[in-house]
């Protein structure tokens, strides 16, 4: 008995087996309902199933660091463009040439030599209660370092990524020294120590604490379709300005992607970054969490939309994060805390 199960176990193993699963091993920084309800889209369109780990970027990153090149990660997700930058340089990312992603993403969204491409973006906005109106004078990032707005402006930690971002796009813009000054005349006008989140700037200013919240764009989306009465409420009372307009344009965060340059499964990876700046993802990304999708043309959810449309910065991403150190070591020397 056990000679005739030995000699047929070849005859088991060159059977035709039923076809295996395609997989892609997602590492996401991004901790969002609205994503795997993403992910799952993709697996019906591809019957490429997408196993997610989710964690903050720097563990995700010193996962893939100790992990080498028996990492089974094909791509890497995260939010903002220091970090996508960051990951680069650490050799994470394979570049690709992707003529599909190239015409679809715009230049300043995506790396020039293709190792992650965006594709949402939050503008980071000032925000103030329609009630008491726009203060008068405000119209660019620079404006709230001027005198007259003193005791008006809430804003979360400078040490934060989206404010540190801020910083450094500015510098991208008028140098060093002008943004320290900048950066000191905010610290100056801030109505309040800095505390919490961005939500909590809106909430403060609305409660007459300040007149200006320094917000990205998506955390008010969130709270005008919340299940909670009261956020909804609030964002219908919040007016929205797009600094800048008149010159470089809004400062965007953006959330982006890129193939892992040890990626198993390289070819379902490169599937499922194409499928990222399609119509249906990007509508999904939009509606599903609030952000502008990165796609000119994609569907905008209607709360978004009805904020007006609005001119991004196009600053280089490598520019603006090789700023990032020092946007930081400035913003704490001007006592912005």
């Amino acid at each position: 008995m056990l000679r005739r199960q030995i000699l047929a176990l070849p005859t088991l193993l060159a059977t035709p087996a039923i076809a295996q699963e395609r997989t892609i091993n997602l590492y996401s920084a991004r901790h969002y309902d609205s994503d795997k309800a993403l992910w799952e889209a993709f697996t019906r369109q591809t019957n490429i199933r997408v196993r997610v780990v989710e964690a903050n970027i720097d563990q995700l990153m010193e996962r893939l660091r100790a992990e080498g090149a028996n990492s089974p990660a094909d791509v890497l997700v995260t939010v903002d463009i220091a970090r996508l930058v960051r990951a680069t340089e650490l050799g994470i990312f394979e570049p690709i040439r992707n003529a599909t992603l190239e015409s679809r993403i715009p230049a300043h969204l995506r790396d020039p030599d293709g190792h992650w491409f965006g594709f949402t973006t939050r503008a980071r906005v000032l925000m103030y209660d329609k009630a008491r109106g726009l203060p008068a004078g405000l119209a660019r990032y620079e404006d709230m370092a001027k005198p007259e707005f003193a005791n008006m402006i809430c804003a979360r930690s400078s040490n934060h990524v989206y404010n540190v971002n801020l910083a450094a796009s500015i510098i991208a813009a008028d140098g060093v020294a002008a943004t320290e000054n900048w950066a000191k005349g905010v610290a100056a006008n801030l109505a309040r120590p800095p505390a919490g989140g961005d939500r909590d700037q809106i909430r403060a200013v609305l409660a007459g604490q300040g007149r200006i919240a320094v917000s990205n764009s998506y955390y008010l989306g969130l709270m005008a379709i919340s299940e909670r009465a009261e956020d909804r409420d609030l964002a219908a009372r919040t007016g929205v300005l797009f600094p800048n307009q008149g010159d470089r344009g809004t400062h965007v965060n953006v959330s982006g992607a890129g193939l892992v340059k040890t990626a198993p499964n390289k070819e379902a990876a490169r599937a499922f970054l194409e499928f990222l700046s399609t119509p249906e993802a990007q509508g999904q990304f939009a509606m599903g969490n609030m952000e502008f999708p990165a796609v000119t043309g994609a569907p905008v959810h209607p709360f978004l939309a009805g904020l007006g449309s609005f001119k991004q910065d196009p600053v280089d991403p490598r520019a603006l994060a090789s700023q990032v150190p020092e946007a930081l070591r400035l913003m704490q020397r001007a006592g912005w805390r």
